[in-house]
C-alpha cells in the first residue's frame, strides 16, 4: 500500500479539517482573533469589548446605545415619510427621534469617587460606554439631524394645508376634472402656486 499523506501544514488552521490521529478529542472553544502588530513589532495594543485589538461591539442590552440607534433609524424614517406626503407619521417618527437621541447624548449622569466604597468615578452622558461611544455619539446626533429634517417637512407640510386650506378642500370635493381645474383660481401666482396647482 502507498504511504499515506501527511496533512499540509497550511491546513492546520482550518476549523473544517479532521483532526490528526492519535489526537484525544478536544471540546469546541472560539478562535481567538490575532492581535495587530504595531510598528515596533511587539503586542497589539489594549483590548476593547469587541475582542482584543478589535473595533468595539455594539451591545443590544446597553439602554444608552439602544436609544442612538433607535433615534438614527425612526429619524431616517421619518424623514422618508415627510417626503413622501406623510406627515403625520413622519411627525410621530421625528418627536421619538428627538427623545431618544437627547436621552442618549445625555446618558447617565457622571458619579464622583467614593474612596469609602472603593468605586472610581464615572465619566458621564455616553463617555461612560468607554470605546463604544463614538459610534453610538455618531448614531445619536444622526438621528437627531434627521428627526429635525423630518419635524420641519411635517411643520410645513401642515402650514401648507392650513395657508391653501379652501384650495385643497375644493380640490378633494371636485367632481369632475373641470371643477378641479377651476380650484387653481386659489392658488397664488408664484412658484408655490405653479407646484400645488392641478395639471390640465
Amino acid at each position: 500500500m502507498p504511504d499515506r499523506r501527511q496533512p499540509d501544514p497550511s491546513t492546520d488552521d482550518n476549523p473544517f479539517a479532521a483532526p490528526p490521529e492519535g489526537r484525544p478529542d478536544q471540546p469546541w472553544q472560539p478562535r481567538q482573533p490575532q492581535r495587530p502588530q504595531d510598528g515596533g513589532g511587539s503586542g497589539g495594543g489594549p483590548s476593547e469589548p469587541g475582542g482584543p485589538g478589535g473595533p468595539a461591539r455594539w451591545d443590544p442590552m446597553d439602554p444608552l446605545q439602544r436609544r442612538a440607534r433607535y433615534a438614527l433609524l425612526a429619524g431616517m424614517w421619518g424623514f422618508f415619510f415627510g417626503i413622501f406626503g406623510i406627515p403625520s407619521v413622519g411627525l410621530l417618527l421625528g418627536a421619538l427621534a428627538m427623545y431618544w437621541g437627547i436621552s442618549a447624548l445625555r446618558g447617565r449622569p457622571a458619579t464622583e469617587a467614593d474612596p469609602v466604597k472603593g468605586t472610581p468615578s464615572r465619566p458621564g452622558g455616553l463617555d461612560s460606554l468607554g470605546p463604544a461611544a463614538r459610534p453610538q455619539r455618531a448614531a445619536a446626533v444622526g438621528g437627531l439631524v434627521t428627526a429635525s429634517m423630518a419635524l420641519m417637512l411635517a411643520a410645513s407640510s401642515y402650514a401648507l394645508q392650513l395657508a391653501y386650506k379652501d384650495f385643497f378642500v375644493c380640490r378633494d370635493d371636485a367632481l369632475t376634472r373641470t371643477a378641479e381645474l377651476q380650484c387653481n383660481d386659489l392658488l397664488p401666482d408664484n412658484v408655490l402656486g405653479e407646484i400645488l396647482k392641478v395639471q390640465r
